[in-house]
């Protein structure tokens, strides 16, 4: 495999290429969450952490799904040599690219991306933040369509099934994994009146 960016290269790399507080603060969520799960099943947590950070690479610059994200990142990652299953996953996160998610790597990126970004939302608007959070409040909150209203209701049930975990539990995991970085995602309920995060 092609040697990838190490942790603090692909973070200084998004910073570079993203101004917003709120996006950088949605792929370090994704970051966290895409760790998590690859301790959980026993991956490279350096490498799945790179592929978080990297995915949206491009979306403030290019933000447009006919010509821009994910493309334009996916060419920069090719021309810095990165691993080709990095650059695969990151087509894969974007359902109008059409590339088939097969590893479980594609599938995790899929399955945590939008679910970090709700689940961050849902913590915004609680007193204690992320901290209490259940999978019973992430679904009240997804009955309320205005709420997050770009989350696309089907595709967090399709990531969660083709990750093969139980709807509940996947949201569980994944609060618990933005939960441990509360302070740096801003998630301890001190600012209740904090923008949604942007997703890609």
């Amino acid at each position: 495999m092609a040697k990838a960016l190490s942790r603090e290269e692909a973070w200084v790399l998004f910073c570079e290429w993203t101004q917003s507080p709120s996006l950088r603060k949605h792929v370090l969520a994704v970051e966290a969450a895409m760790r998590a799960y690859a301790r959980r099943f026993g991956e490279d947590e350096d490498f799945w952490g790179v592929v978080g950070l990297l995915h949206d690479l491009d979306y403030e610059r290019h933000p447009d799904p006919e010509t821009g994200h994910p493309r334009v990142a996916m060419r920069e990652l090719e021309r810095m040599k990165q691993p080709p299953e990095m650059i695969r996953a990151i087509a894969s996160h974007a359902d109008y690219l059409a590339v088939a998610r097969e590893t479980r790597l594609e599938k995790t990126l899929y399955a945590v991306d939008e679910l970090s970004g709700f689940v961050m939302a849902a913590a915004y608007v609680r007193p204690q933040g992320i901290h209490g959070l259940t999978a019973k409040s992430v679904r009240k909150k997804l009955k309320q369509l205005s709420f997050a209203a770009a989350v696309g209701r089907e595709e967090l049930a399709h990531g969660a099934e083709d990750l093969g975990i139980p709807f509940d539990e996947h949201v569980e995991f994944v609060v618990k994994a933005l939960a441990e970085h509360a302070d740096v995602l801003e998630l301890n309920g001190a600012d209740g009146s904090a923008p949604a995060p942007s997703s890609g």
